[in-house]
């Protein structure tokens, strides 16, 4: 498999990844169970709690891997040979607002859930899901008019290797 391919297959899955975490997030702070954690990062009882954090123990969970993979799809777009700058400015957003999310999230619970911080800390969840959408769509595109322009350099040449053509530096 090839670096954009994977890029592609990455970025999408961390897509979802946070789409779930955000749903998760909207049914754990439309059910009251917000607080059940009242600490940060841990809930009581240590790294594995008992059954009445389960919720907020797997939000929480959710939310740091999500965080992970986020970080990991702006290396991964920083590194890539094809990706547009506005691509990596806007993975570059992505992690900067998953930064701010976990900051938010802590003053959120220490702050027993401010309907203001709640309501912004929603707000930047929505920045990093429009961004994250913005570097998906553009990885698709890039590679999508990479394979047009390598189709029809094959096709005005008339071969059919998986070589591109590389001009001369003369």
């Amino acid at each position: 498999m090839n670096y954009d391919k994977f890029l592609q297959i990455f970025s999408i899955g961390t897509l979802c990844v946070l789409f779930g975490l955000m749903t998760l997030g909207g049914y754990v702070s439309s059910s009251g169970v917000g607080l059940s954690c009242p600490h940060w990062p841990l809930c009581p009882h240590g790294l594995i709690p008992s059954y009445e954090f389960l919720i907020e123990y797997i939000h929480r969970t959710t939310a740091a891997s999500t965080g992970l993979l986020v970080f990991l799809t702006m290396i991964f777009v920083l590194r890539g040979k094809h990706s547009l700058k506005s691509t990596k400015m806007f993975s570059i957003i992505a992690a900067a607002a998953v930064v701010g999310q976990i900051t938010l999230g802590a003053i959120v619970i220490n702050e027993k859930l401010h309907a203001d911080l709640v309501t912004a800390h929603l707000g930047l969840g929505l920045v990093l899901y429009s961004s994250m959408i913005y570097v998906v769509i553009n990885i698709f595109y890039t590679n999508l008019k990479l394979k047009s322009s390598l189709s029809s350099s094959k096709s005005s040449r008339g071969d059919n290797s998986n070589t591109p053509e590389v001009s001369s530096p003369t």
